[in-house]
């Protein structure tokens, strides 16, 4: 007869044992045998009962323990790009275990959200308890939103703010987290739907007044992930940096490299100086320094600078507030080119001929002090006969040395031909307290036009370096349009009565004559957003496969390190490949460049995507006040279920549903893009002038819904005067008969 085990025995083998715990498993591994598998079963309820145990199905496991198999969570990388997950079953008092998730090679690839079964295997570190391996992956995980919290006398249900999701969530008693009616919330699925068929949802956040100013971006920080606090060691990081001094760099002091900014620029990260040619070779030519912030000598591989740098991949910018890429003791103070301020930097002289065309280039590791941290419209303002009291003094030798180098370069870009297009920029005005007063379109000056050039003339000179010496970076890379693109973009020139031409290896010059054909004229915004739609998103890869767009062959981001993680990997390259100290690429960054592409590819499409969602809310807290009011604007889109205009006034663009459109059915063709009315064959297509009336502006959700008044200065047909249909035209019975007719005789023969 085998002697029953104590609990401390059970509790032992269950911990060593995770995958055998069933009753069964251990009167096996005891020996117990029949009627002593009673003794057995009352220990171990006693366990249960007692908390050491839980039972599971016909298993017992230690409730702060995990089973060997668990659905667990995947979480966003952390700062060191390991992923970690949470278990989606966690019964224990204390804190959920983390789990380290080790992949293969063969494994699929799993990002946050994701739920995956894991194969778990206990270690215990320093940061996480459990080390698990992918079974595999079971669905996109939780879901996630941002909402109005309305409270109920059972809870209550969250309004998304999301424009495409108009579906509300039930929030049990448990789940609310003490939200209160109104706040904005931060929610999670909590299980399949409830009562109305409602999915439930479980509040993880309570971000506070909806309509507060400072909420507009707030929303887009939170809905799209975007980190906007450092981490502690980070900071501290930041704050311990010093000033260079000249060691180990070349005395730019005496160049007058002046900073050219927006009048609100917080950071300067680059500065420029011109002069004429010296050399009797080159009669005509022109002298232009770039010098660049030297992030790279403070920002080193694999620091928590560095690795927030690289999470984080852009620095994203909102009318109210920036989310820097680098702290403020980096991005606003050591790294940034300040008037009369010592500072290190990147420096490269580059040799224009007359025409503009770079003839040679050399960079320099140095320490330069601009004396004079300019605006665009002061120095335009300069240029044009009225300095000020600041821009005077470098007229003769700064300003105008920097506009004949410009002039030249613009030659230069004439010949080359890049892409053309003539969009105005929007600001967006805010009060002091962060309320929309106004919105502006910026002028383009030729002071934005100058610095533009003078970037795009770096940014070549490094690609071009680099690629020279064979080391290893990051392109900028802008592929050519998809054919489809191309034919769709073509049937917009056609319908508005101009032509691109087909049948030819496409170039940027092709498109250029489209934008010059509608240059000043009606259909010029509407050209320049269709060949803009028209185009690839850029990327980032250690690939070169060229710049369509600026139609240059070689092409990387060097001028922007403060705002840009890609600048910071050029200027590493160009360190390494120069020798100029041991803070330039590490072997294991060139390892994982291809990893580090997408990574900042993708965070810098975030970073769009929340900029452009930010404005649309602002501009709809703008319009709210003028719900009713008439504008007039133009379609820039069809879709089937309704049209999209862009306003005049604001550029800001609103839905008029489909349903809305008159008193008839309308037939949407998916290939001219159009919709016609049944009765009036009324043509709605993209381009034409229409006036409407604001019907809601939501700023939550940034949503613009329009009504449709008239077409080109016409009043909207009443179709016929007939009442509106429910769907689309009826079919003749007659016809209907032979179709079915026909159908069933060919069935017949099938079958035969």
């Amino acid at each position: 007869m085998a002697q029953i085990p104590s609990k401390r025995q059970i509790l032992d083998w269950i911990s060593e044992n995770p995958t055998q715990t069933a009753k069964r498993d251990i009167a096996r591994a005891f020996g117990i045998k029949g009627a002593d598998r009673i003794d057995l079963k009352r220990l171990l309820r006693e366990l249960e009962d007692e908390g050491h145990l839980r039972k599971r199905g016909k298993s017992y496991r230690d409730p702060e323990a995990l089973p060997p198999v668990s659905v667990c969570e995947v979480g966003a990388p952390d700062r060191d790009g390991d992923l970690f997950a949470r278990p989606l079953e966690w019964h224990g008092d204390g804190p959920e275990p983390r789990i380290l998730i080790v992949s293969r090679d063969a494994d699929p690839a799993v990002g946050a959200g994701d739920r995956v079964l894991l194969r778990l295997q206990e270690v215990r570190a320093e940061d996480h308890r459990y080390e698990g391996r992918l079974i595999r992956k079971i669905d996109r995980g939780t879901r996630r939103m941002l909402g109005i919290f309305r409270a109920g006398s059972e809870g209550g249900r969250i309004v998304p703010i999301d424009k495409g999701q108009d579906r509300e969530w039930m929030v049990g008693p448990r789940d609310a987290g003490g939200a209160e009616e109104g706040e904005l919330v931060e929610a999670e699925q909590a299980g399949p739907p409830g009562r109305m068929g409602l999915p439930r949802a479980r509040i993880v956040a309570r971000l506070g007044d909806p309509s507060a100013p400072r909420a507009v971006s707030l929303i887009a920080i939170h809905q799209h992930g975007i980190p906007d606090d450092f981490p502690d060691e980070v900071i501290a990081e930041a704050e311990a940096a010093e000033p260079v001094g000249l060691k180990g760099r070349e005395d730019l002091r005496h160049l007058p490299l002046v900073t050219i900014d927006p009048s609100d620029a917080r950071d300067h990260d680059d500065a420029c100086f011109a002069e004429p040619d010296p050399d009797p070779k080159n009669p005509g030519g022109h002298v232009v320094w770039v010098a660049i912030a030297d992030v790279a000598h403070y920002v080193r591989p694999g620091s928590a600078l560095d690795r927030e740098a690289r999470l984080r991949g852009n620095s994203t910018y909102f009318p109210d507030r920036v989310v820097p890429m680098l702290p403020e003791a980096l991005s606003g103070d050591l790294c940034s080119l300040h008037e009369g301020a010592d500072r290190a930097c990147l420096a490269v002289r580059m040799v224009l001929d007359a025409e503009g065309t770079k003839i040679g280039h050399a960079f320099r590791r140095g320490l330069m002090r601009s004396p004079a941290s300019l605006s665009y419209e002061e120095v335009q303002a300069g240029r044009d006969g009225a300095p000020s009291d600041r821009v005077a003094p470098l007229m003769e030798g700064v300003i105008d040395p920097l506009y004949a180098a410009y002039h030249a370069l613009k030659s230069a870009r004439e010949r080359r031909q890049p892409l053309d297009l003539d969009l105005p920029e929007r600001q967006i005005v805010l009060s002091p307290e962060g309320r929309v007063t106004s919105v502006e379109f910026r002028d383009r000056l030729d002071a934005h036009k100058l610095i533009e050039e003078f970037m795009v003339l770096a940014n070549v000179a490094a690609a071009e370096e680099l690629g020279k010496r064979k080391s290893p970076l990051l392109y900028r890379v802008h592929e050519e349009p998809s054919p489809e693109k191309m034919d769709s973009l073509r049937e917009v020139a056609q319908a508005a009565g101009f032509s691109l031409a087909k049948g030819q290896v496409l170039q940027t010059r092709h498109l250029n004559r489209l934008l010059a054909q509608a240059a000043d004229g009606e259909f010029s915004e509407l050209i320049n957003m269709s060949t803009l739609r028209s185009m690839t998103q850029a990327y980032y890869s250690p690939e070169n496969y060229g710049h369509f767009g600026l139609a240059l062959r070689n092409y990387a981001h060097f001028t922007s390190p403060i705002r840009r993680y890609a600048d910071l990997v050029v200027h590493r390259a160009l360190i390494s490949a120069h020798g100029w100290g041991d803070d330039g690429l590490d072997p294991d960054e060139v390892e994982r460049l291809e990893e580090t592409a997408k990574q900042i590819s993708d965070t810098e499409r975030r970073s769009m995507v929340a900029e452009r969602d930010t404005t649309d809310r602002y501009l709809a807290a703008y319009l709210s006040e003028r719900v009713g009011s008439e504008m007039g604007g133009r379609i820039s889109g069809v879709q089937k279920f309704g049209l999209f205009v862009k306003l005049d006034e604001t550029g800001a663009d609103g839905l008029v549903p489909v349903r809305s459109i008159g008193r008839e059915f309308y037939v949407f063709d998916p290939e001219a893009h159009t919709l016609m009315g049944a009765d009036s064959g009324l043509t709605l297509a993209a381009g034409q002038r229409v006036t409407v009336r604001l019907a809601e502006a939501v700023p939550v959700t940034g949503g613009l819904m329009l009504e449709l008044l008239a077409i080109e200065g016409d009043p909207l047909p009443r179709g016929g005067g007939k009442p509106p249909r429910r769907g689309p035209p009826k079919r003749a019975k007659g016809k209907s008969k032979a179709k079915a007719e026909k159908a069933k005789r060919k069935v017949k023969r099938t079958r035969r």
